[in-house]
């Protein structure tokens, strides 16, 4: 790389440290960005500024968002006795494009895996005891990945949680063994949510 300016070479160096992202393909989204108009990359910088500096976890619910609370806690026609527990923003982000869900969230950051070193005080779990315990909840669905990482988390938060007498839910299998939410298509989420069963 060193037939390019050093602007360039560290443009390109930055896009390939991008998951996914190899050196090709970096090249082309940097002299993309060099060939676009000024307000292009000027708008593209400040995003990236924009989401280190105002983007935040909300308080309640552990969300990426602009605000605390964010809007899906805020939101006064959503129920606050039902609350559906993902393992990432992703997640969550699938189940509202299936449009079916009227609940709150409770993301993880994660899911326990002891292989890999991922403990209980590794993923936010706090927060759901605490919100579970105030009294409001009737019922907590348990919609992480349905791989053993996930399988395991469901099982460690229902044997928390049983004491509290919530009901305590699983999605259905309609999604296959190994699968990530994210990838899983709106049909087979609603039925996956419908056929929820207890745990």
């Amino acid at each position: 790389m060193t037939y390019y300016a050093e602007p360039i070479i560290r443009l390109i160096r930055e896009f390939s440290r991008l998951p996914g992202v190899g050196e090709k393909t970096a090249s082309r989204f940097a002299f993309y960005v060099l060939n676009a108009n000024r307000e292009y990359a000027q708008n593209l910088a400040k995003s990236l500024v924009d989401v280190k500096e105002k983007i935040m976890l909300c308080s309640s619910c552990h969300s990426l968002s602009d605000k605390n609370p964010c809007a899906i806690c805020s939101d006064n026609f959503r129920r606050d006795d039902v609350i559906c527990v993902v393992e990432d923003v992703k997640d969550m982000v699938a189940i509202e494009k299936m449009g079916g869900f009227k609940g709150k969230y409770h993301i993880l950051h994660g899911a326990l895996s002891p292989l890999k070193g991922i403990g209980p005080d590794d993923i936010k779990l706090n927060g759901l005891l605490d919100r579970a315990w105030q009294g409001v909840i009737k019922e907590i669905i348990l919609a992480t990945n349905s791989d053993i990482d996930g399988e395991a988390t469901a099982l460690y938060i229902t044997r928390l949680l049983k004491p509290t007498g919530i009901r305590i839910t699983r999605i259905a299998t309609g999604i296959p063994v190994g699968s990530d939410l994210e990838y899983i298509d709106g049909a087979t989420l609603v039925r996956a949510m419908e056929g929820r069963r207890e745990m």
